[in-house]
């Protein structure tokens, strides 16, 4: 009687227990991979939820020693600050942008003098701080004048440097601005600051709860399809991330996250490069969402989904959920 044919290899035994799955593992996930954005608003011992982002707040500065100490106890080895800029400092100028004394200036000096050893990355873009919402300035037209805004932009990452920022990260899609950003910071003496540009950032559906959290949400005129980049475009952010590495970037992100899967994935093939991914406020809420309707365990997604940004190639992850990951992750 002839013997059943069996496969040669059974995919299944590198499955079978979980130390086997921890030991072929590709891919694996640890604090340091995680960038915590944190929201700063003005006023003294202030805690303000975010409604559309559950379990989100914005944090006045003297709040912000914490949750440094917080994200480095927990491993996490970088804060992103964005300001919630109080209305009546808002112009179409922007000129708040540059005041050595504005909100994310006194945050960043803020975490320097109580954990000095964690990183601060801060937003360079003028949405903050216009009445319009727009990230530049505008022109007679009212379309946003890209020379003008980078030339500000440069003074804004040189005021965020001299307040101890480690990387501005320029956010606004303006072109050419990284190479006028790295040249200021060399003139300034500021060699050392690095840059993380919005290399391939989308004019997205998936930034309405950050839009709430900044203040800036109702004030936008108009969309930001002009500068941002389309959707419907892969291929484009390679040219875009070629040419803000021809100016000086030390790093690059895709930002949103997840739906750019794809892209995230040609950019690290391509150039090699340490290359970043933001999971939005949209995606946070989704998550948050889907876990509150009982769709799928909140931890399981977390995870799940950070795992599918270092499968694609990316280097680290700015996400809400860091302190969520990181205690899981350490657990």
């Amino acid at each position: 009687m002839s013997q059943p044919s069996f496969p040669a290899l059974r995919m299944r035994r590198g499955r079978s227990a979980p130390w086997i799955r921890d030991l072929l593992a590709e891919h694996r996930l640890h604090p340091s991979d995680l960038i915590w954005p944190l929201f700063i608003c003005e006023g003294r011992g202030c805690d303000e939820p975010i409604g559309s982002l559950p379990g989100v707040s914005r944090w006045s500065v003297d709040r912000l020693a914490a949750k440094a100490r917080e994200a480095r106890d927990l491993g996490i080895p970088c804060l992103a600050l964005f300001p919630n800029t109080p209305a009546a400092l808002r112009s179409d100028d922007a000129s708040e942008a540059l005041n050595p004394d504005n909100l994310i200036c006194r945050a960043i000096r803020a975490i320097k003098d109580a954990v000095p050893e964690i990183g601060v990355l801060t937003d360079v873009a003028l949405d903050p701080y216009t009445e319009h919402g727009h990230d530049g300035l505008l022109d007679e037209h009212g379309c946003v004048a890209n020379d003008d805004t980078s030339a500000m932009l440069v003074d804004q990452a040189l005021v965020q440097a001299a307040a101890g920022a480690d990387i501005v990260a320029p956010s606004d899609m303006m072109d050419g601005r990284v190479g006028v950003i790295r040249a200021g910071l060399e003139s300034g003496g500021y060699c050392d600051v690095a840059i993380m540009a919005y290399a391939a950032k989308y004019a997205s559906a998936f930034y309405g709860p950050f839009r709430d959290a900044v203040g800036s949400s109702g004030l936008l005129k108009g969309d930001k399809r002009a500068y941002q980049m389309d959707p419907a475009n892969a291929a484009e952010a390679l040219r875009e991330v070629a040419l803000d590495l021809a100016e000086g970037a030390d790093m690059v992100m895709v930002k949103p996250g997840l739906p750019y899967l794809d892209v995230l994935a040609a950019v690290k093939r391509e150039f090699g490069v340490p290359t970043f991914a933001y999971a939005v406020s949209g995606e946070y809420a989704m998550i948050e969402a889907a876990a509150a309707a009982g769709a799928g365990d909140r931890d399981a997604l977390i995870l799940e989904t950070l795992l599918a940004f270092k499968r694609a190639g990316a280097t680290g992850v700015l996400t809400y959920h860091a302190p969520d990951a990181a205690r899981l992750i350490g657990g």
